[in-house]
């Protein structure tokens, strides 16, 4: 099933309300991304895909905020093309320890999915609970060490600047009625601001102005020991939250989001 775009906390997916609990600044934002086809096998059918999305990181005295609305229509070889769009909006406590969740995708116009509901932990690296009110009314319990999406990608930007190559955590993000998943993330040496490649062009905005990673994430569903992942997300991760491109690959096709236009978003006055 094709998943859509999802930030890491993006927010990727990332201070407390009295001290800022991590070295990183994140920028609060609205970016919106073009999606096309960047490549795909013969094995897929899918010929063409085109589309659009707009991603929204804002703060709150407390928390930060995601607001995205994806759509996508993919074209096929022998059979109707293919409509999916989705909207999410999160909030998460800037001292990672809780988390709501409210997600709508749509198939051609109809309902596929609906998941709503809330997650907390107990602490610090400590276990907690996700309490779904849709689908269905269910509560799963967090395993030790859980990371929700805002403070995964903090985790990220932070293990980058200090050099590290490979993260490997759980992360509970209420996009399926599942338990948190295993993601890994593969990073690369720090860039300088600017395009990636020479034929690039990008939004006029400070907020790009800011080293670099190029980040690969593979996602795996709670509790499998399958060795290869559901699919991977590649982006260039800006020290303040920023993605400037991504890339989602399900293996037989991959999907590419390039930035068109980027904004900074108030801070509170808190």
């Amino acid at each position: 099933m094709l998943r859509p775009l999802r930030p890491l906390g993006f927010a990727v997916t990332l201070c407390l309300a009295a001290a800022p609990a991590f070295a990183v600044d994140i920028a609060p934002h609205r970016a919106l991304y073009t999606l096309t086809l960047a490549s795909s096998k013969s094995s897929s059918g899918v010929l063409g895909a085109k589309g659009a999305m707009v991603y929204e990181w804002g703060e709150t005295c407390d928390g930060w905020t995601v607001q995205q609305r994806f759509r996508l229509r993919l074209e096929y070889a022998e059979q109707d093309n293919m409509d999916v769009s989705s909207t999410l909006v999160t909030w998460e406590s800037k001292d990672g320890l809780r988390y709501r969740f409210n997600e709508r995708r749509l198939r051609n116009g109809e309902l596929d999915e609906e998941i709503k509901g809330e997650a907390k932990l107990g602490g610090k690296d400590k276990g907690g609970s996700a309490e779904f009110i849709k689908p269905d009314a269910a509560t799963l319990a967090l395993p030790e060490g859980a990371l929700f999406p805002t403070a995964h990608t903090v985790l990220l930007i932070e293990r980058a600047q200090a050099g590290d190559n490979f993260v490997a955590r759980k992360v509970f993000d209420g996009a399926t009625v599942e338990n948190a998943g295993q993601i890994t993330a593969v990073i690369g040496p720090e860039l300088k601001p600017g395009p990636g490649t020479a034929d690039e062009k990008l939004p006029k905005s400070p907020l790009l102005n800011r080293p670099s990673w190029r980040v690969r994430l593979a996602f795996f569903p709670a509790e499998s020991k399958q060795e290869q992942p559901d699919y991977e997300l590649g982006m260039r991760l800006l020290d303040n939250g920023v993605s400037q491109d991504m890339t989602l690959d399900y293996t037989d096709y991959t999907i590419r989001a390039k930035l068109d236009e980027i904004e900074a978003l108030p801070r509170p006055g808190c």
